[in-house]
């Protein structure tokens, strides 16, 4: 197993209008308060290397969203159903002046509430999110099943989280990745079940989540969101062949321009899964957001 954390958060549950979330939080300083969204198919304890980065005193919530973690798993599952449980969390748990760091379809729903609730937000840390350019945002009429799409085969019972590690850490994409962040994704990333753990994120909603494109267009939210923002994104998709390479970046790189206030961090080097390869890189954004 890896090393413990320096810090160890306090799990809490929430229940919203038709959800019932849990969420982590470390305590500290309330005027110094960070919220972490997670990306599809993962979940809150993903940020635990990037928190570790952050100072003693820094009180951060991370949220499971629906569907995940051990959030409930009714639906409905799309893109603006996770924004609106966003901005519902931030209501009822009080949040202000926060920074908030999402990543990929965390980062669509801290556009999404920051758009929605702007006077309780300092600072937004957008870690390559899944926010297209205007034109590629279509009606799209999937005739695709649920249970055909491929993220909706992948395995989904396991005997231990190890065995999960073992199985994933020399596969791509989770080869890129920080071991002690892949121990994290493994150990937090399954519940108990009869015969051994299955996925915290059962592998058919996230399928859905994919293929619940119709609510995903937030560009004409952008220019609601004034505040301070870093746009950390890494190399860009080429061509439609790579559209299921997770580890591309699916975000518009135009995005920084499009927003009031933003600044563009590109970082070649680096896929998709910036936090799980370089939790300090995203902590000292968090930490610059502060000042």
């Amino acid at each position: 197993m890896h090393e413990p954390l320096q810090r160890t958060p306090t799990q809490h549950h929430i229940e919203l209008v038709n959800a019932d979330l849990c969420y982590f939080e470390w305590e500290g300083d309330q005027e110094k308060t960070v919220l972490l969204l997670h990306a599809t198919g993962f979940h809150a304890r993903c940020w635990d290397k990037t928190v570790d980065k952050l100072p003693p005193n820094t009180r951060v919530i991370a949220l499971d969203m629906r569907g995940h973690g051990r959030s409930s798993k009714a639906g409905p599952f799309e893109w603006a159903d996770f924004g609106e449980d966003t901005v519902a969390f931030i209501d009822a748990i009080n949040l202000r002046n926060i920074v908030v760091a999402g990543h990929s379809m965390g980062g669509h729903c801290a556009v999404y509430a920051a758009a929605n609730r702007p006077s309780h937000f300092r600072a937004l840390v957008l870690v390559d999110p899944v926010i297209l350019a205007p034109d590629q945002y279509v009606s799209q009429e999937h005739g695709l099943d649920v249970n055909e799409h491929p993220v909706a085969r992948r395995r989904n019972k396991w005997q231990t989280p190890s065995e999960m590690f073992a199985r994933f850490k020399d596969r791509h994409p989770f080869s890129l990745w920080r071991e002690d962040v892949l121990h994290d994704y493994c150990d937090y990333g399954v519940l108990p079940d009869d015969d051994g753990f299955k996925l915290a994120c059962p592998p058919e909603i996230e399928a859905q989540i994919y293929l619940g494109t119709s609510q995903r267009d937030i560009y004409h939210l952008l220019n609601k969101v004034i505040h301070p923002t870093v746009v950390m994104r890494a190399k860009p998709r080429e061509g439609v062949r790579q559209t299921m390479d997770f580890a591309a970046s699916p975000t518009w790189p135009g995005l920084a321009s499009a927003l009031p206030s933003a600044r563009d961090c590109y970082l070649p080097e680096l896929s998709h899964f910036i936090p799980m390869q370089r939790p300090d890189l995203v902590a000292a954004e968090i930490l610059a957001a502060r000042l």
